[in-house]
Parts: structure tokens; sequence; C-alpha cells
């Protein structure tokens, strides 16, 4: 298999479930974000402070966001950003590597307090977990082998085979335009039936596309088309521990307020990818 160290396939919205998205996070009693815990009780940030660490859903396989370095290092703009918010909260990060599939269950399960994995601020998801603030704004692509000049747009995918993960916010793009979905496990599979010619397209982050020309500038890929409207990512929580939304919030402020988020963000994509 060729290591791209890329991503599986999600994170895309329409303008009006970022708007919703927005206004979600705006009703603080509705995502209860803020909601005051009952005196005396025992809150999830408690017991994260008095056990010394956060435990971090995070895929690994899913460049430049979360993936391991030719060192085996686990690293990226996620792990990274996740790393600094656990020292602003004064505790250390233990990260859980889960696939994107199991990422939600994972969380249901409590094999996490936290994901840090570019997950997409959704009406639907608010309604069962909470959000951080966003700390990513980002757009779906569409890319193709670059000899393909069969798809020039998202609509030229009916009847043509495209690599999603089957949860995805991006597998439903494809769906919704006419695709075959076939299942990948992780972004390294979907770039290698793409460049062997297993699959015809796949949609993806245009950051994570960015990132890998930027990397391997001679993948034979290219983007044909995206979708219009971007989407905003935030970290993700069970629903009702507002006191470490609030903390995790806050540590995400400072970090963009003293540069913090900023050094990460340019290092990664050469600019500030929360705007």
């Amino acid at each position: 298999m060729i290591n791209w160290h890329w991503r599986s396939m999600r994170n895309t919205g329409l303008a009006a479930v970022v708007l919703l998205s927005l206004t979600a996070c705006g009703k603080n009693n509705d995502s209860g974000n803020n909601v005051a815990e009952a005196p005396g009780k025992t809150t999830l940030l408690d017991s994260i402070k008095s056990s010394g660490e956060i435990k971090i859903g995070t895929e690994g396989t899913y460049a430049p966001f979360s993936f391991h370095d030719k060192d085996g290092k686990l690293t990226g703009f996620d792990v990274e950003v996740a790393e600094e918010v656990a020292k602003r909260i004064g505790v250390k990060p233990n990260f859980v590597e889960t696939k994107w599939d199991g990422m939600l269950a994972g969380l249901d399960a409590k094999r996490f307090d936290m994901v840090a994995n570019e997950v997409t601020i959704r009406e639907d998801r608010q309604a069962k977990y909470d959000f951080s603030d966003p700390y990513i704004v980002s757009k779906a692509v569409l890319i193709v082998k670059d000899s393909n000049n069969d798809i020039k747009k998202l609509a030229d995918l009916k009847g043509k085979k495209s690599g999603q993960s089957l949860t995805s916010d991006l597998g439903d793009i494809a769906k919704g335009n006419g695709a075959e979905i076939v299942q990948i496990d992780g972004f390294n599979q979907a770039i290698d039936l793409l460049v062997s010619g297993r699959i015809d397209a796949t949609i993806n982050d245009k950051l994570s596309y960015l990132d890998l020309k930027k990397q391997k500038p001679d993948v034979p890929i290219k983007v044909v088309d995206e979708t219009n409207n971007a989407s905003q990512s935030g970290l993700l929580f069970h629903k009702g521990n507002g006191e470490l939304v609030t903390a995790v919030n806050k540590a995400l402020s400072d970090m963009k307020a003293d540069g913090k988020y900023l050094e990460i963000s340019t290092k990664y994509f050469g600019e500030d990818v929360s705007k």
C-alpha cells in the first residue's frame, strides 16, 4: 500500500448546517456547554484533573491532522492542538487511536473524554454531543487520477466508484451525486485505490489534499471540483459536560490570543485555518 499519510472521508456541510451549528453553539441552555453543574457533583473535568490526564480519541492515520511521522511518533495539527489544550488545562494528553467509523461509538462507550479529529459541527451531532468553539474551517474537494478527463464536477460521479468511509459527511455528498460507494478504512487506502485505478474518485478535505501535494507533489491526482460552502470543525465531547467544554474553549481562545494556535496552524498549512 502506498503510504500517503492521508485521511478517511468526512467533513463538509451546507451553509444552512453551518448557520444552524453556529446558532446552536450560541444557545447555552440547548447545547449544555455552559450549564452549571449541581452543587457538590463531581464533574468530568474534576475527574480528569484528579487523574492527571485527558483521554483523546483520534485516528492516527489522517494526515496532516492526526498521523505517525517517519519515526512512528503520533503527531499532526489536531494532535498538537489537543496537546496544547491539555497543557493549559493542567493535565497530560492520552491519545486513543480509533478508526473514524468507530470514533463516535468509542466516545459513547467513554473510551475517551474528547475527540480531536477534525469533526464537522453538524446539527444532528449537536443533538447528542457537545462541541468546542470552531477551530477549523475548510471545504471538501473532488479528487480524481490526473489522467481522468471524464469526471469534471460532482454531478459526474453518477455511476462512478468513489472511495469513502460509510459514516462520513463526504460519503453523503458522494451518494447524493449518484456515486457507487466503495468502503475504505482510511485515507491511505483511498489514495492507494485511486492511484491504482480501482476507484474513480474520492471526496476529501481541501486542507488534507493541499498537505499531500506539498509533501508528495508527484502524486498523480488532481482536484476537479469543490463544494461551495465551508464547514466548521470542533473538538467533540460527551453531552452535558459544560465545565470541561468551557475549560477547553478558554484554552483555545488563549492559544489564539497569544499566537500559539497560529504557530501550529502555520506549521501544517501555512496560514490560519480557523478563519
